[in-house]
């Protein structure tokens, strides 16, 4: 970081983290850089592949649609632009949010696979940006515990949270017809 970054700033921005010259991968959270952690494990990937492709057939043919990382999304574009993010998987709906660059602007939903590196940082400083940000529904998916919390903004501002083991399903709250199975997202997953 030292070499890319310039070291006499303390507050970043999405144009200061475009001229970074570095082939290490960045999030930018309130101006500050967080390193992301290394390639992902084999079961946070097979999670991975199993939701997005549910959500991708799920919304062929519509307006909304689903995304993965790595994949900038500015989350305060429009208010100091010093939040970029990259969600494990994501759903817009609103496409005129997605530039050449990635998305400005929050998505309607986020999905966070922990990692033992990443738990802490994605369970708590990221959720609390998305929601702050407006996502409506953010998923916090622990491969560990096999357990997924669901984390949905309700039309007061409120956020409610649900969580659903491995045998459970799931109806998502921005989709009330799609019903996920956790037993086919979880099954074969844990490859160590």
């Amino acid at each position: 970081m030292e070499a890319a970054i310039r070291k006499n700033e303390e507050h970043y921005t999405y144009a200061d983290y475009l001229e970074w010259d570095t082939e290490e991968r960045y999030e930018l959270i309130d101006g500050v850089p967080y390193l992301m952690s290394p390639a992902p494990t084999p079961t946070h990937q097979k999670i991975l592949a199993e939701l997005f492709t549910v959500f991708f057939h799920y919304l062929t043919g519509k307006q909304c649609i689903a995304l993965t990382a790595p994949l900038d999304v500015r989350l305060n574009a429009d208010a100091g632009d010093d939040t970029v993010v990259q969600p494990d998987m994501l759903v817009v709906c609103n496409r005129s949010k997605i530039d050449k660059r990635g998305v400005k602007g929050a998505p309607d939903l986020v999905v966070e696979i922990l990692s033992s590196s990443t738990r802490s940082y994605d369970s708590y400083l990221k959720l609390n940006k998305y929601l702050k940000a407006g996502v409506r529904e953010c998923w916090i998916v622990d491969p560990e515990e096999n357990i997924v919390r669901v984390y949905k903004k309700n039309d007061d501002g409120k956020t409610t949270v649900e969580e659903y083991a491995e045998h459970d399903t799931v109806t998502v709250g921005i989709f009330p017809d799609l019903r996920i199975s956790l037993a086919k997202i979880f099954a074969d997953a844990k490859f160590f």
